[in-house]
């Protein structure tokens, strides 16, 4: 993993090795300037693999021979021996949980070690925490729109940025909040679980029901098989009485596509109605298999839109189920799951959310593993301290200047439970006391001193990693999930909400600000 780095972190390691710099003790942060999509929060991700590229790191001989090829002329033979030597056994990181809600200006990893090591490791660790942490987040605000009782399929395999934006796209919207993908083998590499349902170009591929085979199908309880194809089409005139639709205007390839499929899978058979018209034939075609199925003691699992006013189709057909229950006694019709997609964005749950729906599970694809409202989460990884001296950049932009110090990181929580504020403090200052009256300078407001007494105080960070080994038990990817969804949980409906969320302050003791404030007056 070591070579996964800009060539100018190559160039600077040379000239911190003949300066003799290259083993000063260093400590760096990664964080985010501005929450992502116009949100306070973003979810922490990445973390188990970034753990992952630093116990691979190292340069591999045919790395060594391809450095020569790009780096000057002019460079020393010995610093490629130093390079053939390096590993990440003098470096440790520690680093909020992944999957823990975090704020703009915090710092959610933080690593030390030998300068030059420290500094390769930057681009490495961003390419890994940008991305991860960007899809959970966006994941996240499509769970917190769709309520806890909508399942959400992530379907962004064949839009997403190659194969493996596609696997990131899957391991991280599972985090996010999404129940199950498309990705097959995203559900074998990750344990994620994996569903479908079926395209349009199965159904399209049938004509008539002269082309189903196999036509038989044994009830589920044993006996004499059953000529499908003719029991679903003895059903078809009564549902389309029932639903006052003309059994002409239904098309008889739909027809033999669900009816071949149902046979091919009668315990999971589900239905796409739009292929043709949903109302005058995908719907009564789907309901006379379906209870074709449940004569022979089967149970259909689903039905599928793909176009059109998706909320509103979604009360007419869950009207015609409940309708086809009632009307042939078979209770269990009225629930069957439907299914929706089509471009679903943000908005698309919005108006869901508004015009009243009947939908159970939401596939999302593009506007999911794409992020088109914010294509980058903008992650930077910054020195704060070389030699055990601070270290601050100092820039007109004040978004863009650091904090100096390597830091102790804290969440206070008020007594509803709900976390009010993150603080940094240097790291050798004592923990905050709960209950007790803390001075403290909010971010924006530094200005100003800010009284608060928290009722919990929680350490936002773990040592993830000492002496080249990770040291802290890692969580399985749906213990990551479930941690997500408790911290969002605790977060303030005020900080929580998407749009126009209540600003969360990040603040900092009163002796990390004086540090601060000196540091910018000598360097001035």
């Amino acid at each position: 993993m070591a070579p996964l780095a800009d060539l100018y972190h190559l160039t600077m390691a040379y000239g911190q090795w003949r300066a003799g710099r290259h083993r000063s003790p260093a400590s760096a942060e990664l964080f985010f300037r501005r929450g992502p999509f116009r949100g306070t929060f973003a979810l922490g991700a990445g973390l188990a693999e970034g753990l992952r590229g630093l116990r691979a790191f190292r340069f591999s001989a045919a790395d060594i021979a391809y450095l020569r090829s790009v780096l000057p002329s002019t460079t020393e033979d010995a610093f490629f021996d130093y390079l053939a030597t390096l590993d990440a056994s003098e470096v440790t990181v520690s680093a909020v949980p992944e999957g823990s809600v975090v704020f703009a200006g915090v710092p959610f990893l933080q690593v030390k070690g030998p300068l030059l090591v420290v500094q390769l490791l930057e681009t490495m660790l961003l390419c890994l925490v940008n991305y991860a942490s960007l899809v959970a987040t966006n994941a996240s605000r499509f769970r917190l729109l769709a309520g806890p009782d909508v399942k959400l399929m992530e379907i962004g395999l064949r839009r997403a940025q190659g194969p493996d934006g596609a696997l990131s796209a899957s391991r991280y919207s599972y985090i996010g909040g999404f129940d199950c993908t498309s990705n097959i083998l995203a559900g074998k590499l990750y344990g994620i679980p994996v569903r479908g349902t079926i395209a349009h170009s199965f159904i399209m591929s049938f004509t008539s029901l002269e082309e189903v085979q196999p036509r038989e199908l044994p009830p589920l309880a044993g006996g004499e098989p059953v000529d499908f194809p003719a029991l679903a089409q003895s059903w078809l005139p009564r549902v389309c009485e029932l639903l006052q639709t003309p059994p002409e205007k239904t098309n008889r390839g739909e027809l033999a596509a669900f009816v071949s499929y149902a046979i091919t899978f009668p315990h999971d058979f589900q239905g796409l109605l739009d292929t043709y018209c949903v109302r005058r034939s995908g719907l009564p075609n789907f309901c006379a298999v379906a209870l074709a199925l449940h004569q022979l003691s089967y149970r259909a699992v689903g039905v599928r839109l793909d176009s059109g006013d998706l909320a509103q189709q979604s009360k007419e057909i869950r009207q015609a189920l409940r309708a086809c229950g009632a009307h042939f006694q078979v209770p269990w019709f009225e629930t069957i799951p439907i299914a929706v997609s089509n471009d679903i964005s943000e908005q698309s749950l919005e108006q869901f959310s508004q015009e009243g729906n009947e939908i159970d599970m939401i596939g999302v694809g593009t506007h999911l593993v794409t992020c088109p409202l914010q294509p980058s989460l903008g992650c930077v990884y910054k020195l704060v301290e070389v030699n055990g001296s601070p270290c601050l950049k100092l820039t007109q932009d004040e978004e863009k200047m650091t904090i100096p110090g390597t830091k102790t990181i804290y969440r206070l929580y008020d007594a509803a439970g709900h976390p009010f504020m993150d603080l940094m403090a240097l790291e050798e200052e004592p923990s905050p006391s709960v209950g007790q009256e803390l001075a403290i300078r909010v971010l924006g407001r530094l200005g100003e001193t800010s009284k608060v007494v928290p009722t919990t105080v929680e350490c936002l960070h773990r040592t993830y990693f000492r002496d080249g080994q990770v040291c802290e038990p890692l969580p399985s990817l749906l213990e990551v999930r479930n941690h997500a969804q408790a911290s969002l949980s605790l977060l303030s409906p005020a900080h929580r909400r998407l749009h126009d969320p209540q600003p969360y302050p990040v603040a900092m003791t009163e002796k990390l600000y004086h540090l601060l404030i000196e540091l910018r007056e000598a360097r001035q």
